[in-house]
């Protein structure tokens, strides 16, 4: 029995979860330092994901989300993958 090919195909987004351990400044750098967002983006960020408990963050071709989602893992957040539906 086969296991279902996994697609990569489409654009996919990287998810940020509120962990209520990291700090706001270190998120925001990550967001600053690996997405590209200016700091007034990243705090924006930040705050949703610590009032809604996620927030979308980046959205790209999987390999690009892949790449973000090991750095912000290796910088301590909490994240996740997922197909972006939008």
């Amino acid at each position: 029995m086969s296991k279902k090919q996994f697609n990569k195909r489409g654009k996919w987004e990287v998810i940020l979860q509120n962990d209520e351990t990291i700090s706001f400044e270190h998120v925001i750098t990550c967001l600053m330092e690996m997405c590209g967002h200016n700091e007034y983006q990243a705090q924006q960020c930040a705050l949703i994901t610590d009032q809604k408990g996620q927030c979308s963050v980046f959205v790209d071709k999987y390999d690009e989300c892949e790449s973000i989602l090991e750095y912000f893992i290796k910088s301590g957040l909490t994240c996740k993958l997922k197909k972006y539906k939008r």
